[in-house]
């Protein structure tokens, strides 16, 4: 059980806070927010304290720290907040649902799995992954740091899912594929080959857009 400094106060954190009170043995003890965006004193009935005094007040020696962003830009975001925490001394903690199937497979820190997620056997998950309800992640699978997927994603068995992608819901993804770096994949989008770094894919099966995912999303 650890002590637990969520960032943020929008309905992710919000979420968050409900998770980790309601289906985690964590306590969660404040939220954090940059100082340009600290308006109010409490959330949840929580203190809300400035993230760029947050291990004066909350040091990392006692407590531990949660970032459940979105992944806008790619997951840049959630990316910078997650590696600003590190860089101030904070292990991150993990949530994963108790009504999530997943082997006790190999999971980094900062994620975010919820419900009805079935992660099959040999899978690893990197750092900072967030997976909504109801995915398949297919067994033999990698997935690397930053990642996004949204609800009802279908990644077939021994796929590779590089940094930064995210996947819209109800996607699907043929076993053996190669997911390169900051791909998007649109809302029921289906993947048959590999894919291209920083690319938005659409349609069934997919086809590759002609602009950048970190100009879309």
């Amino acid at each position: 059980m650890a002590k637990v400094v969520i960032f943020g106060v929008l309905d992710t954190a919000e979420l968050a806070h409900f998770y980790l009170t309601h289906d985690s043995d964590h306590e969660v003890v404040a939220f954090t927010v940059n100082r340009e965006y600290l308006e109010v004193p409490e959330f949840k009935g929580l203190p809300v304290v400035a993230f760029e005094d947050v291990e004066t007040i909350f040091p990392p020696s006692e407590f531990k720290f949660f970032a459940p962003m979105t992944g806008r830009k790619m997951n840049k975001n959630r990316e910078k907040v997650y590696l600003d925490a590190k860089a101030k001394g904070y292990e991150c903690i993990s949530y994963i649902s108790s009504k999530a199937t997943w082997f006790n497979n190999e999971i980094g820190e900062n994620c975010f799995i919820l419900e009805d997620n079935t992660i099959q056997p040999f899978t690893k998950i990197g750092n900072n992954c967030v997976f909504w309800s109801g995915n398949h992640i297919g067994h033999h699978g990698h997935i690397k740091d930053h990642v996004f997927f949204t609800s009802h994603v279908v990644l077939s068995g021994h796929c590779l899912v590089e940094s930064y992608s995210f996947f819209g819901v109800n996607a699907t993804i043929r076993d053996y594929t190669t997911i390169a770096e900051g791909t998007l994949v649109g809302m029921a989008a289906s993947i048959t080959k590999n894919t291209e770094a920083w690319g938005v894919y659409v349609g069934n099966p997919a086809v590759k857009k002609g602009v950048p995912s970190y100009e879309v999303y």
